[in-house]
């Protein structure tokens, strides 16, 4: 391809779509060029379809709202239970009274945010299952459905077991912050991965 070529099609994608280009045919670009141009006008008047509108129920944008208010907690939870659980790990008898507290209440603070999310996820996931980005939703509700598990079974089982036993205390530990980790993916996830 010689400079008259490059430049002639630098021109080309550098100017407007609806703008014509004539290449004369005698010339070496000539045939390399209305291929090109042809190429170029056929992909720019396709037209796109438009999205398909999606009806969910009234109720859709308040579970969200709420779902997301839910979310925004749990943050300060896990930085607190964290925090006092290695204040009660050594020695869980002896520990700070403000640590099993916050063990305690923090716990079911969120049991209760756990529970109230995976109700207005689920039910948002289901009135929104033939909205695009349904992958995405699916898999974050997966990642919080595993933590929700593994939350339950770190605080309903493990948890009275942890007092006595240091090996109890280290699994304890293990699933919590497993369950800490599914969320933030879970998190990830729905945020950070582009909608279809």
């Amino acid at each position: 391809m010689n400079a008259s070529a490059v430049l002639a099609l630098l021109n080309l994608l550098a100017s407007p779509p609806d703008t014509a280009r004539i290449v004369p045919r005698d010339s070496v670009a000539g045939p390399v060029m209305t291929t090109l141009i042809a190429a170029v006008h056929s992909s720019q008047d396709t037209v796109r379809r438009r999205r398909k509108a999606i009806e969910v129920s009234e109720w859709y944008e308040q579970r969200l709202r709420i779902h997301r208010y839910g979310a925004y907690a749990i943050a300060p939870l896990f930085v607190l239970q964290s925090i006092a659980g290695e204040q009660l790990y050594d020695d869980p008898k002896n520990g700070p009274a403000w640590a099993k507290n916050s063990m305690r209440y923090g716990a079911t603070a969120l049991a209760g945010l756990f529970t109230s999310n995976s109700i207005t996820g689920l039910w948002n996931l289901w009135d929104s299952r033939h909205a695009p980005g349904g992958t995405r939703r699916t898999i974050h509700a997966l990642l919080m459905l595993s933590s929700d598990a593994g939350f339950t079974y770190a605080g309903s089982k493990l948890a009275d077991e942890a007092e006595n036993s240091a090996d109890k205390r280290g699994e304890h530990r293990k699933w919590a912050y497993g369950s800490m980790a599914a969320t933030v993916a879970g998190v990830t996830v729905i945020r950070f991965w582009p909608e279809d």
